[in-house]
């Protein structure tokens, strides 16, 4: 589904990415972990076409999206729930969820996936009404998921989605990616929390200065020492 190879990216002059290749089939849970400056958030940005891809290429569902608008990109399937959750604060939570359908595929179906996304978060449908800058940080991500849902993707990224909550909810989160998986869609993970992760994922890559390190199935990785070492603390 996501084929990426060679890619080279960064900001200005400086090179974050320095021609990683990787890919996502289609029905997979994939993950990238690595530590804070790595290149995680530069990799999805580059996918999702906010940064500039300064060489290689990045194939999605067949087509080339190198570069492509962002705007595109979404149209053709994919979806980012981005670091932070980046809700809108000062608009209602069900608002916040109908933004989330603007893209052509999505509006048909637009009250079909209101209703679907509603049953699986239950807690959200209690805060419609809310402004979501209002909503806890769990809250807050759980309509941040729900808004990405409404696009209908066909490959949801997740960036650092378990970021700031308690471990509670945490063990939520993914079992909420799990829920979302058994939907069919293809999940592509960055996040620093390895261990949660790499149970999750069918496979991953260790990102590494820019460089992928490592790869393998999540168990592969889980087992292998140099992952237990410098990211399990073991």
């Amino acid at each position: 589904m996501l084929k990426v190879h060679d890619l080279r990216a960064g900001y200005g002059k400086s090179e974050v990415l320095r021609g990683i290749s990787f890919e996502v089939n289609r029905g997979e849970v994939v993950t990238i972990v690595g530590v804070n400056g790595a290149g995680k958030s530069t990799t999805l940005k580059t996918l999702c076409g906010v940064v500039r891809a300064q060489s290689g290429r990045i194939t999605f569902d067949g087509a080339d999206i190198s570069n492509r608008p962002a705007n595109e990109i979404v149209e053709r399937g994919l979806t980012m729930i981005p670091e932070g959750r980046q809700l809108f604060p000062f608009l209602t939570v069900k608002d916040n969820l109908l933004m989330g359908a603007y893209k052509k595929a999505a509006r048909s179906t637009v009250a079909k996936r209101y209703e679907e996304v509603l049953e699986m978060f239950p807690r959200v449908r209690e805060r419609l009404a809310q402004h979501a800058g209002s909503l806890s940080g769990g809250e807050q991500q759980m309509v941040a998921i729900a808004r990405g849902m409404m696009a209908s993707p066909k490959l949801l990224i997740f960036d650092e989605p378990s970021l700031g909550l308690s471990p509670l909810l945490v063990e939520m989160m993914f079992e909420i990616i799990e829920k979302i998986t058994a939907q069919g869609i293809t999940v592509l993970i960055v996040e620093q929390n390895v261990f949660h992760t790499l149970k999750l994922a069918d496979r991953g890559y260790v990102l590494e200065n820019g460089e992928i390190s490592l790869s393998g199935t999540g168990q592969e990785l889980l087992d292998s020492d140099h992952v237990r070492r410098a990211y399990l603390g073991m």
